[in-house]
């Protein structure tokens, strides 16, 4: 071996010798095969940004917990465009001075400020709606309730198969169209040959019936028997639901608890409160809740008893927001004023009963 060809003697100082680096896989491998072990340390993670743009996207999701957010999204851009931006345009109207003639493009609007809401308040008209309002709403929601829950127990009570059939019998009263089932009580309460005065002019005198009284009796002439009249209808429409609601809330009841309270003597009434409506009571509140929004502020069924709400004393609020945004000459900025009115005085109800539910625990 000549001085030329021996190994190292021509390498300068701090020089490594020829072959696979340190870092190499061939430096691994034959480290390897020296020691008779494999080197299984990864290889260096590729930058992030050397990673398509899906799987970027796909650690960001996941980083920040988005995938709720992002399942959402298509929901409240529905919302948002069918409640929300509505919602912002009425609120403009309900500032400016909009009628016909803006709508048509004639003339500009104008902005008058509060000037819609202090004509609301200063008008007696508007009082009179929001009492007829407030009483009929009180009326009509424990007697909706009331109906319904009954005939939830009842139902629950009963065989499946006759279940079934009762709750597909009532069911189609809930299913009737608005228009088809007040078109049907308003030739039931005809005075041109309606069945209904026709029975109760049959009925004796003692009981309140005659042909005097009763033949030919205008129901739709003052507000007590128009109210009568949409009182029974509302609450034939809207029982089915209620029912229907309590019934699959019945079901989640466990049987062993109804057991055990006639075993200890007590009875039906008893059980309903100390059980059955402590357990159901979220339910109930839902129930309420939507009754309440619901029959606030009826209109399609008054509006066709009443023929478009002629008479002062049978306005509500529904009625009377028509009239005021509707009428001759239409005026959109008042009528977008009254509606705010509406859904702020029913969040006022609905917020104040949630809060009060929840301090005595119906809702956590």
């Amino acid at each position: 071996m000549t001085k030329a060809s021996a190994p190292g003697r021509l390498r300068g100082p701090g020089a490594r010798p020829p072959g696979p680096q340190a870092g190499d896989p061939a430096a691994r491998q034959a480290r390897g095969a020296d020691t008779g072990l494999v080197d299984e340390s990864p290889a260096p993670r590729p930058v992030q940004e050397d990673l398509p743009w899906r799987v970027r996207a796909g650690v960001f999701v996941r980083r920040h917990h988005l995938a709720p957010y992002l399942l959402l999204a298509p929901a409240l851009a529905g919302v948002a465009w069918l409640i929300l931006w509505p919602a912002m345009q009425l609120g403009v109207f309900s500032l400016q001075n909009y009628g016909i003639q803006q709508l048509a493009g004639v003339a500009p609007a104008q902005w008058v400020g509060l000037a819609n809401f202090t004509a609301i308040f200063h008008d007696p008209e508007f009082w009179l709606a929001l009492r007829n309002s407030v009483v009929f709403a009180v009326i009509m929601v424990p007697l909706t309730l009331v109906t319904g829950t009954c005939v939830g127990l009842l139902l629950n009570r009963l065989g499946p198969r006759m279940s079934v059939v009762v709750s597909t019998m009532t069911l189609l009263a809930w299913a009737t169209p608005t228009v088809a089932a007040t078109v049907i009580f308003y030739w039931l309460f005809n005075p041109d040959g309606g069945v209904v005065d026709w029975a109760l002019a049959q009925l004796p005198s003692w009981l309140g019936g005659g042909a005097a009284t009763w033949d030919g009796f205008n129901w739709m002439s003052s507000a007590l028997p128009v109210y009568t009249v949409a009182t029974l209808l509302l609450v034939w429409q809207g029982f089915p639901f209620i029912a229907v609601s309590v019934l699959a809330g019945l079901k989640t009841v466990p049987g062993e608890l109804h057991e055990a309270a006639r075993v200890d003597g007590a009875g039906p009434w008893r059980a309903f409160w100390k059980i059955t409506y402590p357990l159901l009571k979220p339910i109930f509140l839902v129930l309420l809740l939507l009754s309440v929004i619901w029959d606030f502020g009826v209109f399609t069924q008054l509006y066709i008893l009443t023929g478009s709400g002629a008479n002062l004393d049978e306005y509500n609020l529904g009625i009377y927001v028509y009239q005021r945004a509707f009428s001759t000459p239409p005026s959109y900025g008042l009528g977008g004023a009254l509606a705010l009115v509406l859904t702020v005085i029913l969040l006022i109800i609905t917020v104040g009963y949630v809060r009060a539910s929840v301090k005595q625990g119906a809702l956590r």
